[in-house]
């Protein structure tokens, strides 16, 4: 990776952390393995680390960065790419990836996600499940803990409910602080979604079971009678078959289903 150019500090602001290690790179390339008919986006490309590699072996790749002061870097860095690739100045959490379609094909996502903006923006690309088919992210390890957690885990809760409706969820590998400039307090890790073509549970109305799960969570310590008084009784629980004294991390997606299709009916 070529050197950080002079006079471009990472902005707290943005929550930048620059991956310069290229063992964890190459890493990355290959548990995506980018093929040159296929479409990517990237998010949050900072100073072009994985662009590079992905500019070498993908089709078409448009990037979406925040920083306008990287902006001019990367079109320097990559003027030569200029018939397959594009960079969008914007806000990632804003952006309505659907105008990147051309036609009926399917998007790669990948992204070094700022930890600060993570998990809202992983609920705006869920909204756009249907047109991506996958996605690649690097994320803090804690928040890929809560993506990949199963009913009775301590990370359990509406991130990874959410996320596994809509996707298979798939931890990767673990990256240590000392692979950026400047080293992250925390440590991250690559976790590969891959939206479902056809969803395990369809929910009659997904906003209502969105409601259900927030609603649920709201106080994690409490029961599901407790948490889920505005929507339904603890008897209505029952005739679901679902324990209303249980915690709500006890609860399965399947059965966060039942009790939104249950209130989608009523």
């Amino acid at each position: 990776m070529s050197k950080k150019p002079v006079g471009h500090k990472a902005r707290k602001r943005f929550g930048q952390n620059f991956l310069q290690d290229q063992g964890i790179i190459r890493r990355i390339i290959r548990s995506i393995g980018p093929k040159d008919d296929q479409h990517l986006v990237e998010i949050g490309p900072g100073l072009g680390a994985i662009t590079e590699e992905l500019l070498d072996t993908c089709g078409r790749l448009d990037v979406v960065e925040l920083d306008r002061d990287l902006v001019p870097i990367l079109r320097t860095k990559f003027f030569s790419f200029a018939d397959k690739f594009s960079i969008h100045e914007g806000d990632a959490l804003k952006f309505d990836f659907s105008e990147l379609q051309q036609s009926d094909e399917q998007m790669r996502v990948v992204g070094n996600l700022p930890y600060n903006i993570s998990t809202p923006l992983i609920f705006h690309l869920l909204s756009f499940a249907d047109k991506i088919e996958d996605m690649h992210f690097m994320l803090q390890k804690e928040v890929v803990d809560r993506l990949a957690a199963q009913a009775g885990d301590n990370h359990y809760g509406r991130l990874g409910i959410m996320a596994q409706y809509y996707c298979h969820v798939e931890p990767l590998f673990l990256v240590p602080p000392e692979a950026f400039d400047p080293a992250p307090k925390v440590d991250s890790a690559i976790v590969r979604l891959i939206p479902y073509k056809e969803l395990p549970h369809t929910a009659k109305d997904v906003s209502k079971l969105e409601v259900v799960v927030r609603t649920a969570f709201n106080q994690r310590r409490k029961t599901l009678r407790n948490n889920l008084k505005p929507l339904l009784s603890g008897e209505e629980l029952e005739q679901l078959g679902i324990d209303p004294g249980l915690r709500p991390e006890r609860l399965t997606l399947k059965e966060f289903v039942a009790i939104s299709d249950y209130l989608s009916s009523k």
